[in-house]
C-alpha cells in the first residue's frame, strides 16, 4: 500500500502447560516462554510499528510475592527495546541460578507460565507508553486482576461508557481500551462476588473460597455478559491475576484469531503463520478462532473453545488478505496472486495488447504477490495471442518458417524492478511547498529501462486510499523514465467508505474515491444528491441503530466505476508532467471471487455487517458536511 494507514494490532497469548523446570531440562532453559512469546511478536511486528507490551502471570506464587509482571516500549525500537528491559533483570544473575527455573520463578519477575503480549498500531490518539496494551485492572484480590489486551474497534464506545456511568463507576478516560477493560473488569467483579456469596454460608474460610473461585469462574459466562452489546470488531486476549486466561473473536469474524494446542502450550494469536514458524507445526494443526467464540484456559491448564456470543454471518476483513496480513499464509498467498491474475484482461485491454511496448513493474513491496499473479494472467493471455500468430501464418501461403516461429515465442512480457522506495525523508519541519517536492523523492526508479515516449508503464499497487503518495511521489518520479502512458492498477476495489472496525479510514475527505465522486457531482450539477444525503442522515441519526441504512451509498449509484476511476486518474495527475494516467481497479465481485472466506468489504461495497456500521458512515457524511475534522465513532 503506497499510501501509509494504521491498522489492525497484534495479539499473542501463551500458556506453559507444564512446570518451567520441564522446559529447561527439556530445552535447556527456563527462558523458553520467554523467548517464544519474543519470536511470535516478531513474526506479527508488521501488525503493530507504533509500540508494544508484554505481561506474565506466575501460578500458585504466595501471597506477599509480586505474581503480575507488566513491560511496555513507545520507543523507535519498541520491540528490542522492551525485552532488552527484560533481561536486564537476569543480567547479574549467577549461571547456576539461570539453569536453577524454581529459582527463577521464585525470585525474578517476567518468569511466568502464563504470557501475553501485544503489537500497537494506534489508530488515534497520543503514541505514549500508556497507550500501549496490555492495560492492567488491579485489585488486592488475585481474582480481580485483569489484564487485557486487543485488536478491535467499536461502534458503539459511548454507548457501553454510559452503562459504566449508571452502574456507578467513575473511569479515568473515555476510550476504547479502557472502556472495555472496565466492562469485563466490572462482570469479572460480579461473577467473583457471586460465586464468594454462593460458597460462603457453606462454612467455608476465604482462602478456601479462594480456591473454589478458581475452579469454578465461568469465563464464557463472564464474557457472555460483558460483551453482550459490543459493536465491531475484535480479537482481544485477557489473563486473570489467578491464572485463567482467555481470548475471544467478535461474531463477524471480522477480526482473526488462530490457536495451537498440544501437552506442552497452548498459542494463540493474530496469524497463523507465526504460530507455525514459532512452533514448527503443520498448518492442520492450527486452528481458526470461531467467530463469537473465546478460548478459555484455566488454572489448572484445561482449555476449551466455546460461543459467548450467537455467530453472525461471516464479515473476515478482506484488507487482510489484501495487505496486513503477512504473505507466507499458504491460502493469502493464493488469494493475492488470485485479485492480481484477475486485473490481467483489464490490463491488457489498457495497453491495447501491445506486449513490446509495455513495461510491467509493482510498488510498494507489498504488491509483489499479487504482481505475480498479474503477470501470470497476462502470460496466459499472451500465450493466446501467440497461438493465434501461430494459427494465421499456417495459414498462409508462405506457411510457418523458423524465423517466423522463433520471432512469436521470443513474445513476453517486459517485467522490471522499476520503482523503489528509497530512506524515508523526514518532511515534518518543511513548509508545504517545500514537503511537496520532498516527498517526490521518497521513490526511486531504475532508468534506461523504458523507452522514451514511446513505452506504456503498468505500475501495480495493492490498494489506493489518498492517493497523496501516487500523485506526489510515485507518479512524478515515474513520469521522469518518460513513458507514453502510465497504468496505475490497484489490487483492491476503490475505497469508498470509512472503516470503523480496526483501521485508521474514518474520515471520508481522505479517500480518493470520495473526492473524486465530489468532483463529478460538482461538474455534472448533480451537487444536490450530497445535500439530500446530509438530510437524510440529519433525519434519522436518531433512530435506533438496527434502523439506519448507508445514506452515502445511493450517491455513489449516480457513476460507474468507470467514471469514478477516471476522475482519480486526474485527481492523482500531477501539474505539469507529459504522459498519460490511467487508473485501473479491482472490481467488488473479483475480490470476492479470489478471498471467498473473507467476504467483510464495507470499505468498498458500504455494506456494513454490524448495525454500528451505518451509524458511522452516515456520521462520517455529517462530519464531512458540516466541515468538522474528527473521527466518526
Amino acid at each position: 500500500m503506497s499510501d501509509q494507514i494504521k491498522h489492525e494490532c497484534g495479539i499473542v497469548l501463551m500458556r506453559l502447560l507444564k512446570p518451567l523446570e520441564y522446559y529447561q531440562c527439556k530445552y535447556g532453559t527456563a527462558f523458553y516462554g520467554l523467548k517464544k512469546l519474543q519470536l511470535m511478536m516478531l513474526k506479527q511486528r508488521n501488525r503493530g510499528q507504533d509500540g508494544a507490551g508484554m505481561a506474565t502471570i506466575k501460578i500458585g506464587i504466595d501471597p506477599g510475592k509480586k505474581y503480575i509482571s507488566r513491560k511496555r516500549s513507545a520507543a523507535s525500537n519498541y520491540l528490542e527495546d522492551m525485552f532488552e528491559q527484560i533481561y536486564w533483570h537476569f543480567e547479574d544473575v549467577p549461571e547456576a541460578q539461570l539453569q536453577d527455573a524454581a529459582w527463577l520463578k521464585a525470585n525474578k519477575p517476567y518468569m511466568g507460565e502464563l504470557l501475553m503480549g501485544h503489537l500497537r498500531y494506534g489508530t488515534h490518539g497520543d503514541n505514549t507508553i500508556e497507550t500501549c496494551h496490555p492495560f492492567l485492572r488491579q485489585n488486592n484480590w488475585i481474582t480481580r486482576n485483569l489484564l487485557l489486551a486487543g485488536n478491535f474497534n467499536l461502534t458503539n464506545v459511548d454507548e457501553l461508557f454510559q452503562e459504566l456511568v449508571e452502574l456507578g463507576q467513575y473511569p479515568k478516560e473515555k476510550s476504547d481500551t479502557v472502556t472495555v477493560l472496565e466492562k469485563i473488569g466490572h462482570f469479572l467483579d460480579d461473577e467473583v462476588q457471586r460465586l464468594y456469596t454462593w460458597f460462603k454460608p457453606d462454612g467455608y474460610n476465604n482462602a478456601e473460597i479462594n480456591d473454589l473461585i478458581y475452579e469454578n469462574l465461568d469465563l464464557h459466562r463472564l464474557l457472555r455478559r460483558a460483551c453482550k452489546k459490543f459493536d465491531g470488531g475484535f480479537t482481544m486476549a485477557g489473563l486473570i491475576g489467578h491464572g485463567d486466561a482467555f481470548i475471544m473473536r467478535d461474531p463477524w469474524g471480522i477480526r482473526p484469531g488462530f490457536y495451537y494446542a498440544d501437552d506442552e502450550v497452548v498459542v494463540a494469536a493474530s496469524e497463523r503463520p507465526a504460530i507455525q514458524s514459532v512452533f514448527n507445526v503443520h498448518i492442520s494443526k492450527v486452528k481458526e478462532l470461531k467467530p463469537g467464540h473465546a478460548l478459555v484456559i484455566k488454572r489448572n491448564g484445561v482449555w476449551s473453545e466455546k460461543p459467548f456470543m450467537e455467530p453472525q454471518p461471516r464479515s473476515a476483513c478482506s484488507f487482510e488478505r489484501i495487505y496486513f496480513s503477512r504473505g507466507t499464509d499458504p491460502d493469502i498467498y493464493v488469494e493475492r496472486k488470485k485479485l492480481g491474475e484477475q486485473l490481467a484482461p483489464a490490463v491488457c485491454e489498457a495497453v491495447g495488447y501491445d506486449f513490446k511496448r509495455t513495461v510491467f513493474a509493482f510498488v510498494p513491496n507489498t504488491a509483489e504477490t499479487a504482481f505475480i499473479g498479474l503477470m501470470e494472467g497476462v502470460d496466459r493471455i499472451l500465450n493466446r495471442v501467440k497461438q493465434e500468430k501461430i494459427l494465421k501464418l499456417s495459414e498462409e501461403e508462405q506457411g510457418v518458417n523458423s524465423k517466423k516461429l522463433d520471432k512469436i515465442l521470443q513474445m513476453r512480457p517486459r517485467m522490471e524492478k522499476l520503482v523503489v522506495k528509497d530512506a524515508k525523508i523526514r518532511t515534518f519541519i518543511a513548509e508545504d511547498s517545500q514537503r511537496a517536492e520532498l516527498m517526490s523523492y521518497v521513490y526511486d526508479v531504475t532508468y534506461g529501462l523504458v523507452e522514451n515516449e514511446r513505452d506504456t508503464l503498468v505500475l501495480l499497487d495493492d490498494s489506493i486510499v489518498r492517493g497523496t503518495t501516487l500523485r506526489d511521489s510515485i507518479v512524478q518520479i515515474a513520469a521522469r523514465l518518460r513513458p507514453k502512458k502510465i497504468v496505475i492498477v490497484s489490487s483492491a476495489p476503490q475505497i469508498r467508505y470509512p472503516d470503523c472496525y480496526g483501521i485508521d479510514m474514518s474520515k471520508l475527505k481522505e479517500f480518493v474515491a470520495f473526492r473524486a465522486l465530489v468532483e463529478l457531482l460538482r461538474e455534472s450539477g448533480q451537487e444536490q444528491a450530497l445535500q439530500d444525503a446530509y438530510e437524510r442522515c440529519k433525519a434519522t441519526e436518531h433512530l435506533p441503530k438496527d434502523q439506519l441504512r448507508n445514506e452515502l451509498a445511493p450517491v455513489y449509484e449516480l457513476f460507474t466505476q468507470e467514471e469514478i476511476s477516471n476522475k482519480i486518474a486526474e485527481l492523482v495527475t500531477p501539474a505539469n508532467i507529459k504522459p498519460k494516467i490511467e487508473v485501473l481497479f479491482q472490481t467488488v465481485e473479483n475480490l470476492r471471487k479470489a478471498c471467498p472466506g473473507n467476504n467483510g468489504d464495507w470499505y468498498f461495497s458500504g455494506n456494513y455487517p454490524t448495525p454500528g456500521g451505518n451509524r458511522v458512515v452516515n456520521r462520517a457524511f455529517v462530519n464531512y458536511m458540516e466541515n468538522r475534522d474528527e473521527r466518526a465513532y
